[in-house]
């Protein structure tokens, strides 16, 4: 059986043995949207849940509009041609309008990024600033919900007449889907706010999870702290296996938020009859696996079908490598994932990007991984509390052998956009 694993821009070919292996598991087919350009003119005239955008606008002076930042492959220049021009009809000047890049604590957009992400005509034409959240002073606070953080969100976006985010809804490893009010937190927030909602006190809870939002604290307290902020109206997409709109919801933050759920949750399982001895997968390709940081998500996407004690085999590009300093300096500070843990849960230690470390440890503690990777030598991946293998294939035949003749293996070429479940 051979299989293109999505693989940084240009994926990656594998040959699997087809008498062991399940799959592949993908995203279901849906049709891509004839005329997406119209889908999102339609949902901005009749929106869910809320007055149409230009009703909203009218008599507002600026506007500040939320995109995802290079890491989200979401359309934005579908989405924003005609959000902008609705609010210049409503009366708004292109020059009181601000793109906002929710960078989250992730690093600036360059240049050439933001012309990836907008289109040239819009990222000439009009502000576009990214996201601050170690810069407290460019934050509003808007008080402590009661589970105990404080809501720390940007003062652009605060500011601004009109609220809106735009974005993309899949399943997320934390939050259970992005898109909606995750734009805000974590996306315009400080990092104040952030270190508290991504701590343990959060994410060691069963249903911080993809693919749940009922009961997931995460899920909940993003919510809230967007309510806290703010926001006049949302423009969310869904995209099918070659990142094609598959669907558009636009309006109320959570009543569209959750109907783009509703749709993609049907999309994007995957059952299988029962828990797999290796799950071979992908951290979805560029922009998702560019780092370390990021292809965590391919691994604990893969979770709830592969055995305790089994193994992942993850193929991610990484050409930027492991992450963040912060990032790169919990491997060396932690001589093993359970100190790192001891440390988070004593409450005295914070380093920025440890939620991801965190998810990390979840997966550990349940399988082994060993990752294929072109964009970082084997001796860096050793430390970084995986197995570096020098091709799926070879690292699959040593899995197999450990595990013997009866061993079954689950492929999933598309990573974490694919959410695999055990039937019932």
């Amino acid at each position: 059986m051979r299989v293109t694993l999505d693989y940084g821009r240009t994926g990656l070919e594998v040959e699997l043995p087809d008498d062991r292996v399940i799959g592949p598991l993908e995203i279901r087919d849906v049709a891509p949207l004839d005329d997406p350009d119209a889908a999102v003119v339609a949902g901005l005239e009749a929106p869910i849940g809320s007055p149409p955008l230009r009703e909203i606008a009218r008599g507002r002076k600026t506007a500040c509009i939320l995109i995802c930042d290079i890491t989200r492959p979401v359309p934005n220049e579908t989405i924003l041609r005609p959000t902008l021009e609705v609010l210049h009809e409503a009366g708004i000047a292109r020059e009181d309008v601000l793109i906002l890049v929710a960078t989250g604590l992730h690093r600036p957009s360059t240049q050439a990024e933001r012309v990836e992400m907008l289109g040239e005509r819009i990222a000439r034409e009009y502000r576009v600033e990214d996201h601050r959240g170690t810069v407290l002073e460019e934050h509003t606070f808007l008080g402590t919900t009661p589970r105990g953080v404080p809501a720390w969100i940007d003062s652009r976006y605060v500011d601004a007449d009109l609220k809106i985010a735009t974005g993309l809804i899949e399943p997320h490893l934390m939050a259970g889907y992005s898109g909606g009010r995750k734009l805000i937190c974590p996306g315009i927030a400080a990092i104040e706010t952030v270190k508290i909602w991504h701590g343990p006190g959060f994410l060691e809870h069963p249903k911080a999870d993809c693919g749940f939002l009922e009961g997931n604290p995460v899920h909940e307290e993003n919510t809230r702290i967007a309510r806290m902020a703010g926001c006049d109206f949302i423009v969310n997409v869904t995209l099918d296996k070659q990142r094609r709109i598959t669907s558009v919801v636009a309006g109320d933050m959570e009543q569209a938020f959750l109907e783009g759920v509703r749709f993609i949750e049907h999309v994007v399982k995957s059952p299988v009859r029962e828990a797999v001895d290796v799950v071979v997968t992908s951290s979805a390709g560029y922009p998702l696996d560019t780092t370390f940081y990021q292809a965590v998500k391919g691994m604990t996407g893969c979770l709830p079908i592969v055995k305790q004690g089994g193994t992942i085999i993850i193929a991610a590009g990484l050409s930027e490598g492991i992450g963040s300093p912060e990032f790169q300096s919990l491997f060396r500070e932690n001589p093993s994932l359970e100190v790192f843990m001891e440390r988070i849960l004593g409450k005295d230690y914070f380093v920025l990007d440890q939620w991801q470390l965190e998810e990390l440890a979840k997966v550990r503690r349940k399988a082994r991984v060993k990752v294929v990777s072109d964009g970082l030598p084997a001796d860096t991946l050793s430390g970084l509390f995986v197995e570096p293998a020098d091709t799926v294939e070879s690292a699959l035949a040593a899995s197999l052998a450990e595990y013997g003749p009866d061993a079954r293996v689950a492929v999933i070429p598309k990573g974490p956009y694919v959410l695999p479940t055990i039937e019932g």
